[in-house]
């Protein structure tokens, strides 16, 4: 088990040590941030901005015998607001936002200010919500890094690292009740995050029925979502509806799917909505004690991603690594 996850982790850590980005938080005055940017810093894993009070980050750094190298520069953020007022101004000033003030009152929120260093390039990603909702990460996200892109989709999944294997959940924190066409978006989605980091997307599209076994609304939709799929991406194996014991046991799909290529071997998992894959994901999670990284975000122009409140020092020190190969 310990050999597999280690293999992975390494494999991210490689991949985004090679890469050379830098990374902001805006809760950098966070316990479990400061000690995630020192073991980013020490795995060569990104170039961490901490963005907090210098006093209060190095107390806890000497409480916690951390070392606040190179790596790990710390911005008291109210010495740069003043930069980025201008800008978001201009870029909100059609829409919701009336006057240059009005634009330096709203980067007195940290999340703001961060993701407004990303609009202007001063960094590469942005990792937050230790202390934020999902909506309090998405919804700036949505008007300062998606503003003005056509046809823009976001979705996000879960990387769920099991003792021999790595699968991926999609979409456990953004599209509440998608559609068969939203659904197909998400699978192609997940699928290019899969293949970013080394793995086959197999792609089982989850339901309550396996295969013709059942009917229904939401059955129908699956069906045609992965319909969808291999109409406009032919070259991605995909198979549904199928309930979960028959996408990840082959013993289980050989009675069920015989002839799937996906069935008994899936990668990707795909959830038919939102409160069955937010359920399954914290349910597999808690009860197998396994690391969780995400929601990894996609389809973003620029890389944010998203923490539970509850993540661990591991989960943010990975989704960092992951938040830098989005960077690419």
């Amino acid at each position: 088990m310990k050999n597999f996850i280690e293999k992975f982790k390494l494999f991210l850590q490689k991949k985004s040590s090679s890469l050379v980005k830098t990374i902001v938080f805006p809760e950098g005055n966070n316990v479990k941030i400061i000690e995630s940017a020192f073991i980013c810093s020490q795995l060569n894993i990104s170039r961490c901005i901490l963005l907090g009070d210098k006093q209060h980050i190095h107390s806890i750094a000497t409480k916690k015998k951390i070392v606040i190298d190179k790596n790990i520069i710390i911005i008291n953020p109210d010495n740069i607001r003043d930069r980025y007022a201008q800008n978001l101004f201009y870029m909100r000033k059609d829409k919701d936002i009336k006057s240059y003030q009005e634009a330096l009152n709203l980067l007195d929120n940290n999340v703001i200010l961060s993701l407004m260093m990303l609009n202007q390039n001063d960094v590469d990603g942005v990792v937050a919500g230790i202390e934020h909702t999902t909506a309090d990460i998405i919804r700036p996200t949505f008007k300062l890094i998606q503003n003005n892109c056509v046809n823009s989709f976001v979705s996000s999944v879960f990387l769920m690292l099991f003792s021999d294997q790595v699968l991926i959940y999609g979409d456990c924190a953004i599209n509440q009740y998608p559609d068969s066409k939203t659904l197909a978006q998400i699978a192609i989605q997940s699928a290019k995050t899969a293949h970013s980091i080394g793995i086959l997307p197999k792609i089982a599209m989850l339901s309550y029925s396996t295969g013709d076994s059942g009917s229904g609304d939401s059955v129908c939709k699956v069906r045609e979502a992965v319909n969808i799929v291999k109409n406009t991406q032919s070259d991605l194996l995909i198979d549904g509806p199928m309930q979960y014991d028959a996408a990840v046991s082959l013993q289980v799909a050989r009675i069920k799917l015989p002839n799937s290529q996906v069935a008994g071997q899936a990668t990707v998992l795909i959830f038919p909505d939102l409160n069955s894959g937010n359920i399954t994901y914290k349910a597999v999670q808690r009860s197998s004690n396994i690391i969780s990284i995400g929601p990894i975000l996609q389809g973003l122009r620029k890389p944010v991603n998203d923490l539970s409140r509850g993540a661990t020092i591991e989960d943010i020190v990975y989704t960092t690594a992951m938040t830098v190969i989005q960077s690419l």
